[in-house]
């Protein structure tokens, strides 16, 4: 009876702290009842103008993508259909009508709904729109909290999925970043290497896909003014002009005689060589956390926005589903301090 007791009170907690969130989800439960049974509600005598319905459907029958239910979605191929199944939702049950398409009307289309302001689930879905289109201070701040947490929210998501922030996905779109921290200290020769089980066709993908992501860092190297000997695949340049430098010098050492320097020289150019690639690595306790410091980056410009080109911010912050991760997360507090404190 504790534990039963103990959940009903955490609930009640975490819906106080968020008052819209349980509105949301009283309302909703009912919207879907009243669908599901077919009931209709009674608005005798306080229904929307029949004009002003008219050019609100039809106006919404003309935009593109228009959500529609799948139950309806056959019978709404035309314009005239999409108009005709607005029209009469829009009479049948207002309320659902908002919460579909309620972000689609402008002010004024809006205004024409304070007829029904008396119905509480119309004049909530009123309010709700009307504090996205013109926010309080109050309402502003509370809208970042919100867009944050669901960001945080998103994040965990696509961690645990491991694709979105695998080194692979990250340096593809961060090419030079990646480069600064991470791939200046690998091995640039593996990555054109054919791998296990690849076909000849995908290692050659791949080489030409590496190409364009190297030929990215140097102009990103290029643009911040970066010593040209400095930049990626400049590497090999330099070991090609050491082989050339020492042939030179062995040749004219065989010319000279001298036998012993050439051999001394030689082997101290190899010595070199093999410190300068040495020197290109770094203890594998010191690799990771530099690929630490670069994830960490690519999560915090995730978190910032900076990813515009690869995710659609619009949907992520206006995800309420996403909310969920975070009444779990307070849920699971709640009950951590409760078995503390027993």
């Amino acid at each position: 009876m504790g534990l039963i007791f103990r959940c009903q009170i955490n609930t009640a907690e975490v819906f106080s702290r968020d008052q819209h969130v349980s509105a949301k989800i009283d309302t909703g439960y009912r919207f879907r009842y009243r669908e599901a049974t077919g009931e209709k509600k009674k608005m005798e005598g306080r229904v929307l103008k029949d004009a002003t319905a008219e050019e609100i459907a039809a106006r919404l029958s003309s935009i593109d993508d228009l959500y529609f239910p799948r139950a309806v979605q056959s019978t709404a191929a035309s314009s005239d259909q999409r108009k005709s199944i607005l029209l009469d939702l829009l009479r049948r049950d207002p309320a659902v009508f908002l919460e579909r398409y309620g972000t689609q009307l402008s002010v004024d289309e809006l205004l024409a709904f304070d007829a029904l302001k008396h119905d509480y689930e119309v004049d909530w879905h009123l309010k709700n729109l009307r504090k996205k289109i013109s926010p309080t201070s109050e309402e502003l701040k509370s809208r970042s909290v919100a867009v944050r947490n669901r960001r945080l929210a998103y994040l965990n998501k696509l961690v645990s999925e491991g694709q979105y922030f695998s080194e692979d996905a990250m340096r593809d779109r961060e090419p030079y970043l990646h480069h600064e921290y991470v791939g200046k200290f690998q091995d640039s020769m593996s990555r054109n290497m054919a791998r296990p089980g690849e076909r000849w066709s995908e290692t050659l993908m791949r080489r030409a896909e590496e190409a364009a992501l190297v030929s990215r860092i140097r102009e990103e190297q290029q643009r911040l003014g970066v010593a040209e000997c400095d930049w990626v695949g400049n590497e090999k340049m330099e070991e090609s002009e050491e082989e050339s430098e020492q042939e030179e010098v062995e040749t004219e050492d065989e010319e000279e005689g001298e036998e012993k320097q050439t051999g001394a020289s030689s082997s101290l150019a190899e010595a070199g060589r093999a410190e300068n690639k040495q020197g290109t690595g770094l203890p594998p306790e010191e690799m990771q956390e530099m690929m630490d410091q670069f994830t960490s980056i690519m999560q915090q410009k995730f978190l910032s926005g900076e990813d515009h080109e690869h995710l659609d911010y619009t949907k992520i912050d206006n995800d309420e589903n996403l909310d969920d991760h975070w009444l779990r997360e307070v849920g699971l507090d709640a009950e951590e301090k409760y078995f503390g404190d027993d």
